[in-house]
């Protein structure tokens, strides 16, 4: 358990020093503001390039990262198909989609994996997923379900290229599939530029929770509700009905892809709803009760299959 409890501290202390900033007021109004656009227009791009471009790709073939797409699927289908009958709006229903089902596979993934699993590549799957293929149809959606998007149907389809993180992303697939080596003189600023990203993110929520209302409150609280519920519960449940039942997973393979679809919603995505002004409280309520209840989650998890 030393992992599930290394990396849920590690998020607490940078988020809690955001709220210390926030309160004490160190970066003024546009504090909150000026990390998110840090994280989304530099940081975060320049992260998803340096490691995608360094990552093996063959590790996307496996039935675990299928155990892996289809729960995603199943979880943020289930929000989405609710969202429509209670006519949440497209912008928010995607936010709480993906808040259902988009699993916090970097800054907590990565130690989990490695303490738990005992291997960090076994998360690669899982971001490479996420990086590849959710992140630049979510953010597609957004782009488009926009007032001012009255573009061509080609500017449309053209709009996956003109959001930073699916470039980073897509570039950085580009490069490990042709195997082409980047220089250290360009490699290593994008690297230090990379490590930007989470800790902005991490300190911009911190920010967010100042002088806000207690989780699950107010006129978000039943999408809220919904989004924790599908993505703490229902997503890792899918996981292990698919992998055990499905795909007759067994031991550590079942381990894998169950504890990484109990991992509570990405942070990143609190950046997407910010850049975007959409479901930011959804966003913000959802990924703090998930953070929280996944520690249980995980706990009885490893207890069970490990």
């Amino acid at each position: 358990m030393q992992g599930v409890l290394t990396g849920f501290a590690v998020i607490a202390v940078v988020i809690a020093v955001g709220y210390v900033i926030g309160r004490r007021g160190y970066l003024g109004d546009q504090g909150r503001e000026v990390l998110t656009k840090l994280a989304f227009h530099v940081a975060s791009p320049a992260l998803l390039f340096t490691t995608l471009a360094q990552t093996d790709l063959s590790v996307i073939f496996s039935s675990r990262l299928l155990v892996t797409a289809l729960s995603t699927a199943a979880a943020a289908g289930v929000f989405v198909a609710v969202g429509a009958v209670r006519r949440w709006g497209v912008g928010r229903t995607t936010i709480g989609a993906l808040c259902s089902s988009y699993v916090n596979s970097g800054n907590l993934g990565i130690p989990i994996a490695v303490y738990v699993l005992g291997d960090a590549s076994l998360v690669a799957p899982v971001l490479l997923f996420q990086l590849v293929g959710v992140t630049p149809v979510a953010l597609t959606i957004l782009d488009l379900s926009g007032e001012g998007e009255k573009g061509s149907m080609w500017r449309r389809l053209l709009t996956p290229l003109r959001n930073p993180i699916a470039v980073g992303s897509l570039a950085g697939v580009a490069v490990s599939a042709t195997g082409l080596r980047i220089p250290a003189p360009v490699l290593d600023p994008l690297s230090l530029i990379g490590g930007m990203s989470v800790p902005a993110v991490l300190l911009a929520f911190g920010i967010s929770l100042c002088g806000s209302t207690m989780p699950g409150r107010g006129p978000d609280r039943h999408p809220v509700f919904l989004s924790v519920a599908l993505k703490s519960v229902g997503q890792p449940a899918v996981a292990w009905a698919l992998a055990a039942g499905v795909f007759g997973l067994r031991g550590a393979p079942l381990l894998d892809v169950v504890v990484t679809s109990a991992l509570p919603a990405a942070q990143n995505l609190y950046t997407y709803a910010s850049s975007y002004r959409v479901g930011e409280r959804l966003a913000r309520d959802s990924i703090l009760l998930s953070t929280v209840l996944s520690v249980p989650v995980l706990v009885v998890v490893a207890a069970l299959l490990g």
